[in-house]
């Protein structure tokens, strides 16, 4: 049976179905993860360490859908005390991994969308702002 979830990537609106069942797995982050979806839909969400639980740059808040989510770790727990504006529903997307099925809206904070490396875009560069590599919103 198919494991079919609805992720909407805030605040710019990006909507992306996957079946989790088929999904390949992009090597970075643990396989499912919000890294790992982000990835194969080629939305870029921060990951200085390559999604290994090393660093905070990956964090995001789960606005709706937590509980489709893995239980955090203590690891996750333990890097998380250090992220910035650490809030109650703040997790590392490299670590939060979707288990069931449904919908999740979960947020890209803006100091953690404004951080590019690793060659990748801000999901926040629109043609407003004369932005590359454009994140087109949902109709």
């Amino acid at each position: 049976m198919a494991k079919l979830v609805k992720i909407t990537f805030q605040p710019m609106g990006k909507t992306v179905e996957v079946d989790l069942d088929t999904m390949p797995y992009k090597e970075h982050g643990l396989p499912a993860s919000f890294l790992d979806v982000a990835l194969n839909h080629g939305l870029h969400l921060e990951h200085a360490c390559g999604g290994n639980c090393a660093c905070t740059t990956c964090h995001v808040w789960v606005h709706q859908g937590q509980e489709l989510l893995s239980e955090a770790r203590d690891d996750e727990l333990d890097r998380l005390d250090m992220a910035a504006d650490l809030q109650l529903n703040s997790r590392l997307g490299c670590q939060a991994v979707i288990e069931r099925p449904g919908e999740i809206v979960v947020e890209i904070p803006a100091w953690n969308r404004n951080y590019v490396s690793e060659g990748g875009e801000s999901v926040m560069a629109s043609p407003a702002v004369g932005g590359a590599g454009t994140t087109k919103k949902e109709e």
